[in-house]
């Protein structure tokens, strides 16, 4: 009997110690509605769940769940947390856990799921009956990029080479030389970086190490490269707001990084077309749109502020939504809008959002007017203060004024303190070393000659009277010349006079001043009364010659430069009075080139070449002709590169044939009536142009 007192005192003294000890908490959250029990139960394939709580709720609550990882969450609005613990692991089918997350105005029941599932939500008195279901079309799954599968996991494979490149477009590169192109590669992003598996692979102690890329002026900063038991692990590090692609072409895996330009207006940031925010599901009916706002800010990770005036119910049944398209139907549904500043947004009434960056601007340009002038000087080292007082006049105020020392290069700024700091980083753009770049041009000029003469005279006669020596020895008539003839033995009689004139007279010309040659036959009978005069005459030319000019010249990015070498030719050339005057005219090898250096590297060339060479062949009454070649564009060439900007081929062919009608033409014999001339003449002119960006170090040696 004893024994059964002091074991009721001691029940009662607990009793007492716990409500004295609760009870500061249980005033604290008096008059709130709190969840009491969680009970689950497997029935078939369902999953069955039932939250107790003290007082039956007002409405369903608000719920999304979340494909990757699988996920269901419930926000239970005005409920606390009365089971006394916040976290109970469930195992119950695909139901693995259930976490409790407690703040002053919600409490949000998270349910963890081995895959993705459906849930549907009852009220029944106090209690909230929740079905769970599973999906059968495998939309849980976890989506890895993945290039290519290793065909057998015995193959071993190796990476070669590690290379970074930065685009045209200022976007990192980084390239991986594979052994092979079957290489299992998967890619993912963890954080701020990116994580490219290579899998089955081997590293090069060599290219074990940290590349420190920050120069190359990319969003990626470094790449490091380690081996991670059978597989080869990259690490990309970006900065800023980025995004990536990857593409592999053979053995070369590339993984490109591009700086993302923040747009206030959208929720997500980047190239991508459509919506990139989570996928969620909803059902949703007729609840408050702050809290649906509410809800989507924090499953988007964004640090929301919902104006006042934002009010209304909405209805949404949406399943597997990406989160920031359920932002923009619940915008369009009530004429909201939205505006980024850093990680925050304010979301308001689209006029009410109107009104105030009309306010806005208009309280800067009253300040702007009321504010007092200040005047800064600016010492410029590099630019020139005539060209930044240009620049400046359409980022100056209506106060605003700018003057300059030409000798010191001194720019003096009066205006508002606000935008005397614009002029402030303005300058510090504008006011940097300019890149320069020396440009090698090569004109050759190459010319194959050929020319061949050939030509033939014929004479035809009988005896025209001739005398015989006293030696016994003949002489020979040609032109009414007494010549030395040949030694006619055992002839008494006398040797005919041989004329000058010819039958057929078609010699071969000369070329360039050169005389052809010619080879005479004469035929005649015994007593010398009948001859045949033939001589053949040929020419010919073969020439081959290259003319290589090379100027240089250095200049600045985006400056002109000139440079040109040659003669003044004088000319006669008539003036207003009547008279004569010597003028002259240039005949020069001139280079005219003004670069800019592209962000990339590369470098526009906007290139006038010009050679003049005097035609001492071709002169006129006045002077001496000239030969003009020239040649004006604009290219885009590598830095170091070489690109043949103009070319103009010439070929001469002529065959040219002077005969005797008929006779010209008959076969064998054909060649004694005539005259035959032909020429084949080539001639090349290409310009080579070679930039190159002078390096700073460079210009210090």
């Amino acid at each position: 009997m004893i024994r059964k007192w002091l074991s009721a005192i001691a029940a009662a003294v607990a009793v007492l110690a716990m409500s004295s000890g609760s009870g500061g908490a249980a005033e604290e959250k008096a008059g709130q509605n709190r969840i009491e029990a969680l009970n689950v139960t497997q029935q078939g394939g369902e999953i069955l769940m039932k939250l107790t709580f003290r007082d039956p709720l007002a409405s369903p609550p608000v719920g999304f769940s979340i494909a990757n990882p699988a996920r269901i969450a419930l926000d239970f609005s005005g409920v606390v947390n009365g089971l006394g613990r916040n976290s109970q692991v469930l195992n119950e089918g695909d139901l693995l856990s259930a976490n409790l997350v407690e703040t002053p105005a919600k409490t949000r029941l998270v349910l963890n799921l081995g895959r993705n599932m459906t849930y549907q939500t009852r009220v029944d008195g106090n209690n909230l009956l929740v079905s769970l279901q599973a999906v059968q079309t495998g939309a849980g799954a976890v989506t890895q990029t993945r290039f290519a599968e290793p065909r057998a996991a015995q193959v071993r494979h190796a990476v070669r080479d590690i290379n970074f490149r930065r685009g045209k477009d200022g976007e990192g590169r980084v390239v991986v030389d594979l052994s092979d192109p079957d290489v299992g590669i998967d890619i993912r992003q963890q954080g701020a970086v990116l994580l490219v598996d290579i899998q089955k692979a081997t590293l090069p102690d060599s290219l074990k190490t940290r590349f420190d890329v920050t120069d190359f002026a990319t969003p990626i900063t470094n790449v490091a490269a380690v081996q991670k038991g059978d597989n080869v692990q990259l690490t990309i590090t970006p900065r800023g707001l980025w995004e990536h692609n990857a593409y592999q072409a053979e053995n070369q895996f590339v993984v490109e990084v591009k700086q993302i330009v923040e747009n206030p207006n959208k929720l997500t940031q980047g190239s991508k077309l459509g919506y990139q925010g989570p996928k969620v599901s909803i059902s949703y009916h007729n609840g408050d749109v702050r809290q649906l706002l509410r809800v989507m800010a924090e499953e988007l990770g964004l640090n929301a502020v919902i104006s006042e005036t934002v009010a209304g119910n909405t209805t949404l049944v949406l399943k597997d939504v990406p989160a920031d398209q359920v932002l923009d139907i619940i915008f369009q549904q009530k004429g909201l809008d939205m505006r980024r500043n850093g990680n925050v947004i304010l979301i308001a009434p689209r006029d009410e959002i109107a009104t105030r960056e009309k306010l806005e601007l208009e309280s800067k340009q009253q300040i702007g007017d009321l504010e007092a002038v200040r005047q800064e000087s600016y010492q410029l080292n590099y630019a020139k203060a005539p060209d930044v007082v240009k620049l400046l006049n359409d980022h100056l105020s209506k106060k605003g004024k700018t003057s300059f020392d030409p000798r010191t290069n001194i720019l003096f700024v009066s205006d508002t303190p606000s935008r005397q700091e614009d002029v402030r980083k303005l300058i510090s753009t504008v006011d940097k070393p300019v890149r320069q770049v020396m440009i090698e041009a090569k004109i050759v000029e190459a010319e194959d000659t050929f020319q061949r003469n050939l030509g033939i005279r014929l004479g035809v006669g009988g005896a025209l009277g001739g005398k015989t020596t006293s030696t016994g020895r003949s002489q020979l008539y040609v032109g009414g010349t007494a010549q030395s003839a040949a030694s006619f033995s055992g002839l008494s009689t006398d040797i005919a006079k041989i004329p000058t004139d010819f039958n057929i007279n078609l010699p071969a010309g000369n070329i360039g001043g050169a005389q052809s040659g010619a080879l005479s036959f004469v035929l005649y009978n015994s007593g010398a009364t009948r001859f045949l005069d033939l001589e053949v005459s040929a020419l010919e030319a073969d020439g081959r010659g290259k003319v290589i000019s090379s100027p240089r010249v250095v200049t600045a990015d985006q400056v002109e430069a000139l440079i040109e070498q040659g003669v003044e030719i004088p000319y006669q050339q008539a003036t207003s009075s009547g008279a004569t005057a010597v003028s002259f005219r240039k005949a020069n090898l001139s280079l005219k080139v003004k670069p800019q250096i592209t962000p990339d590297g590369k470098i526009t060339l906007s290139v006038d070449v010009n050679k003049d060479t005097p035609n001492t062949q071709l002169t006129t009454g006045t002077g001496v002709a000239i030969d003009t070649k020239h040649v004006k564009t604009e290219v885009l060439v590598e830095n170091g590169g070489t690109v043949v900007i103009g070319g103009i081929y010439q070929q001469t062919l002529r065959d040219t044939r002077n005969q005797i009608p008929f006779l010209g033409d008959l076969p064998i014999i054909g060649f004694l009536f005539r005259q035959t001339t032909k020429v084949d003449n080539k001639t090349e002119l290409l310009v080579f142009i070679t930039p190159k960006v002078i390096s700073e170090s460079l210009n210090l040696r």
